[in-house]
């Protein structure tokens, strides 16, 4: 296989449909979107492990969901890591990509090494947040923190808030591919199964039933390097899992790391504040800075022209 075919399904979220057992499901990989956000921030190893899971996560659950605009996870726990973020962020048009970000809050002097990373969330939520866009009201779900990662968190989601089975198997960590730099990579496979008809009959739910057990028998046997690539293909491992249940698969979606702060949304921000609150936030240099929690940009502005007093108000 060339490294153009490998590379042709990096940053990708595959939609899938068993046809046999009335299944959906989505395969995603994450390559150079994932490095991007990573590479943003200076996180512990165990931190990076639990954005990592997060993010792949999020590309596999934004792209089932029909949105116009931004789909979030929000984790948090009472732990060292207080706060785990992700956004996605629906393609603009047809044949753009989706785009993804993600940033964590933690303190560094509670962490504990050697502990599992999903233990130091401590208790706490997971949350998915649905803003459609302006005038329209934002959904939020939420359930408790529980099993023993935030896989199984998802999982748990679903089948209480939304009352969808639903099953994850992901793999993700740092890889080096012949000729290339040590990055991460991150790949997933999605099964959920697609909702009941009110009043099915006990033999039909129970039909039902067994197909959605004998698909998980099927995803048990998938092995780590098979979700992350580069050597198999998404297609083909489909049909290695599923040969028999008949797997159709859809149009790829294309996932990019991509940020939606500016300078403008900064302005919008501060827009609610006096000249006397302004002047609490300037630097002795004279200037008002912010820094965007997601992709660090740095934005320096002239405190005139700032508040609902200044030129930019």
């Amino acid at each position: 296989m060339s490294i153009g075919s490998q590379i042709a399904w990096d940053d990708t979220v595959l939609p899938f449909q068993l046809d046999r057992s009335d299944i959906r499901g989505r395969v995603a990989r994450l390559d150079t979107a994932l490095e991007r956000v990573l590479s943003r921030h200076d996180y512990p190893a165990l931190v990076e492990t639990l954005v990592a899971e997060a993010c792949l996560l999020t590309a596999m659950i934004g792209q089932t969901i029909k949105l116009r605009w931004r789909l979030s996870l929000q984790i948090r726990g009472d732990g060292p890591v207080r706060l785990i973020a992700t956004d996605y962020f629906a393609p603009t048009s047809d044949g753009a990509p989706a785009r993804i970000r993600a940033y964590a809050s933690f303190d560094r002097d509670r962490l504990q090494q050697g502990v599992d990373p999903f233990a130091q969330i401590g208790r706490g939520y997971f949350a998915i947040v649905i803003d459609q866009g302006k005038g329209m009201t934002p959904y939020q779900g939420i359930t408790p923190l529980r099993g023993a990662s935030l896989t199984d968190c998802a999982e748990a989601y679903f089948e209480q808030s939304e009352q969808l089975p639903t099953r994850f198997a992901l793999s993700f960590g740092r890889s080096v591919l012949p000729g290339q730099d040590e990055k991460w990579r991150a790949g997933g496979v999605m099964l959920q199964h697609m909702p009941q008809a009110s009043g099915a009959a006990p033999r039909e739910r129970e039909a039902l039933a067994e197909d959605w057990g004998r698909a998980n028998l099927l995803l048990d046997t998938v092995e780590e390097l098979e979700l992350i690539g580069p050597n198999v293909q998404p297609p083909e491992l489909l049909l290695r899992l599923f040969h028999e249940e008949t797997p159709r698969v859809f149009d790829p979606q294309a996932v990019h790391f991509g940020c939606s702060c500016s300078e403008e949304k900064v302005r919008n921000s501060l827009s609610i504040y006096s000249a006397k609150d302004i002047a609490t936030m300037t630097t002795p240099d004279g200037t008002v800075t912010a820094d965007c929690q997601f992709c660090g940009a740095h934005y320096t502005l002239d405190p005139a022209t700032l508040g609902f007093e200044g030129n930019g108000g």
